[in-house]
């Protein structure tokens, strides 16, 4: 029996995506060749998934991780946890022991899936030395090596699937739990309810445009809410797309023209990488249509840059709390999709507050609060969320912008946190591993520009009396402490002291200049 209430689960969307646009293909490219697979083949592996799963025990509510990268095993894993009724917990790639174990106890996750293998690196030892919590009693890995007591994915698509049962779930129950990382040391437990995610897949951003046949690159990696929703789009909204596993611009771009792809959508890194492809004639990248950019600081130079070489592209604003608030539109002027990051979409709201919450004058500069059916249910850690809200619901996002004439246009940011390729770092989590340091005293972190990755992570640091420290030493100290590779400084100065406030606190925005 069905009883699915209202049809408005991300399940009930995955399902109907999988009757209307069944036969529309994914092409996933891999170093070791291509796998394609159809939207129904894809939800049917996922529904044998979903099956074992809840033969193991996992049902509507629960907690399910996956680790996977954008490859097909990553669409059918996040599937099958959705269509169970489970609760979706995308993971990074990069992130190691440290934060898998903060993230799997924080979030009571009962499930965990993972890969043997990450691009020829050894997963499972990550895997090993990460306290898993005693919540945790499922681990299911994609490969060969399948450790004692986990389960086997490719096993669990075999023949002997277990019967699949359709689950009875709310749109107000949760379906997603993200974490990302913002102010505070540890990663953010970002929640979504099926109700939000279905008004985030009908953003304009989202819908199939009428006007040409739209055929997409998908660019953000698995474990983000940006990643989640390239994979909706194709499930939900029927767009042919193709995924690299791993980002490489060159194949990037040849991919593109192979495929006469239109659409991309992805960090100022990604765009630059590709325009340099086709700057050095490897590439056309005739057939694209339009690009949305975000994610990281977009310099008004690279939209230009892309408008030269044929290409639209426009910026966007959002985060994993509220993804989709505002974006341009590839028939905007020049002007508006290099200078602005466009107009509010859908039902969202926003406003320009200052200190206390009071509305600031049209052209004037302030923190920028937003709300909408797209907006988060809050933070897994309910602390958080006393200060994240003003009232009336309205998200307190930690950035400034002025709004003019309808449009946004961001000036700054509050949170103190580094944005690297459009991953986000916390400059406090880098700072407390570097203080953990025996030669350091005291450390604070900045970003430093970057015409490519948009910022690189500078560390500053007052050392101990008589101690000495380099790159090199900081660099192993951060592999031995297992943090993302991506959050070790790339740039190291030793200061005699810090320039400070009178009350003591760091002047980040001196550190800052300095880099300048």
């Amino acid at each position: 029996m069905d009883d699915r209430v209202g049809g408005e689960s991300l399940a009930d969307r995955i399902r109907a995506g999988a009757e209307t646009h069944g036969s529309v293909w994914t092409v996933f490219d891999r170093p070791d060749g291509r796998v394609e697979s159809t939207v129904a083949e894809l939800v049917a592996d996922a529904e044998r998934v979903a099956g074992a799963l809840q033969h193991a025990g996992i049902g509507v509510g629960d907690v399910v991780a996956v680790q996977l990268g954008s490859n097909r095993d990553g669409f059918v894993g996040q599937i099958a946890v959705a269509l169970c009724g489970a609760v979706l917990l995308p993971i990074v790639q990069i992130y190691g022991p440290r934060e898998l174990t903060f993230i799997l106890r924080q979030s009571g996750a009962v499930g965990l899936i993972v890969p043997d293998r990450v691009r020829g690196r050894d997963h499972l030892a990550t895997i090993a030395r990460t306290t898993l919590p005693k919540s945790l009693r499922t681990l299911v890995v994609a490969g060969e090596t399948v450790p004692d007591g986990a389960l086997s994915l490719s096993e669990l698509l075999g023949p002997d699937a277990k019967p699949f049962r359709t689950p009875r779930l709310d749109p107000d129950d949760r379906a997603m739990l993200v974490y990302t990382s913002g102010t505070t040391a540890d990663p953010k437990g970002v929640q979504h309810s099926h109700r939000s995610l279905g008004a985030e897949l009908r953003s304009p951003t989202m819908l199939v445009r009428a006007e040409y046949p739209v055929r997409q690159l998908a660019m953000f990696p698995s474990g983000h809410v940006a990643g989640l929703l390239g994979m909706c789009r194709v499930l939900v909204n029927g767009v042919p797309t193709v995924l690299q596993e791993s980002w490489d611009p060159a194949n990037a771009a040849r991919l593109i023209d192979e495929f006469e792809l239109t659409n991309g959508a992805g960090a100022p890194i990604q765009l630059a990488g590709l325009l340099d492809q086709q700057a050095a004639g490897t590439a056309s990248l005739a057939s694209m249509r339009e690009f949305m950019t975000g994610a990281a600081n977009v310099p008004p130079s690279l939209v230009e840059r892309a408008d030269r070489a044929g290409i639209p592209a426009y910026r966007s604003y959002g985060s994993s709390e509220h993804p989709t608030i505002t974006a341009g539109d590839y028939r905007d002027s020049l002007h508006v999709r290099a200078y602005t990051d466009g107009r509010v979409l859908g039902d969202n709201e926003i406003r320009v507050v200052d200190e206390l919450g009071e509305d600031l004058p049209e052209g004037t500069p302030g923190e920028i609060v937003s709300r909408g059916s797209e907006l988060f249910l809050g933070y897994t850690d309910p602390a958080l969320n006393l200060e994240s809200f003003l009232p009336g619901g309205w998200f307190r996002t930690g950035d400034v912008g002025v709004v003019s004439d309808g449009l946004l246009t961001l000036t700054d940011r509050r949170k103190d946190i580094i944005i690297r390729g459009g991953e986000n770092l916390s400059s406090k989590e880098i700072e407390d591993v570097l203080a953990a340091h025996p030669a350091v005293a005291e450390a604070a972190v900045v970003g430093a520009p970057d015409e490519r990755l948009g910022e690189r992570v500078a560390a500053y640091v007052v050392l101990l009396d008589g101690a000495s420290l380099g790159l090199d030493e900081v660099r192993d100290h951060f592999a031995t402490v297992g943090v993302a590779r991506q959050k070790t400084p790339e740039r190291l100065e030793v200061l005699s002291e810090f320039p400070r406030t009178p009350s003591g606190k760091i002047q980040k925005y001196v550190l800052r200049q300095r880099l300048r």
